[in-house]
């Protein structure tokens, strides 16, 4: 129980790593706010482990604060935020990218983590304690080609992830990232562009473990890096990735 009471948000929470992390967390004695925008997901996982479902679009100031709100009313404070929502787009050239579809990778990959920042770090800075885990990729570190903006987004989270946690560190706030290769999750047929047999084994070939990543493989990084056994880690991007990046 080594999240025994914490309260944490886990954002794009539904589905996917953020499932799996709602789930992990949850198994370890935490009250877990799932926020999503597939609000029926939300609510079924929520009834499942015991926890809040809030549907959000967290690029939206507005909706941010109803569910940093909903979270303090529900269960009294914040002690963790996962910026787990993210959003892709299938393989194509960066200069055939729509505008619309450029603005929403950013709006939620990285404006996200600055409206949930806006919304719960003065509450975390009061108490002089918080974890903020953000959940970035392996296309941020060693970005493959066709997916260039996406990569950028992720590459900004990885950054950003250092910036708070200099900041942060003297309020007792410790931020870090996980860096998840491609995993078994609704994203992974939007990056291969199509699913078949022949594309899996071509993006399995870059990954030396030979497999893609789990919900349960990022929870588990996850569970650690928001428990008090990493109360001396922070700043750090953390790759989960069988390999791919060395």
């Amino acid at each position: 129980m080594r999240l025994q009471d914490k309260v944490a948000i886990v954002t794009g929470g539904a589905s996917g790593f953020g499932a799996g992390i709602a789930h992990r967390f949850a198994s370890e004695g935490a009250h877990v706010v799932i926020a999503d925008m597939n609000e029926a997901a939300a609510q079924k996982l929520a009834g499942e482990i015991g926890g809040l479902a809030v549907r959000a679009d967290v690029s939206r100031g507005v909706d941010v604060k109803a569910l940093a709100e909903a979270a303090v009313k529900k269960f009294g404070d914040i002690d963790i935020v996962v910026n787990n929502a993210g959003v892709g787009h299938k393989p194509q050239t960066l200069d055939t990218i729509s505008e619309d579809v450029f603005d929403r990778i950013l709006a939620v990959n990285t404006k996200s983590m600055y409206l949930t920042a806006r919304e719960i770090v003065p509450r975390m800075k009061a108490r002089k304690k918080g974890v903020i885990l953000n959940i970035a990729s392996t296309g941020g570190v060693s970005p493959r080609p066709n997916l260039t903006w996406y990569n950028a987004s992720k590459g900004w989270m990885i950054t950003a992830t250092r910036a708070m946690a200099v900041e942060l560190a003297p309020f007792g706030i410790r931020v870090n990232a996980i860096n998840p290769v491609a995993g078994e999750t609704p994203m992974l047929a939007t990056f291969m562009g199509e699913d078949t047999p022949e594309i899996r084994a071509k993006f399995l070939a870059s990954i030396p473990i030979g497999r893609f990543s789990t919900p349960e493989d990022i929870a588990a990084a996850a569970c650690f890096l928001c428990s008090d056994e990493a109360s001396m880690v922070t700043g750090v991007a953390l790759e989960v990735d069988g390999g791919r990046c060395i």
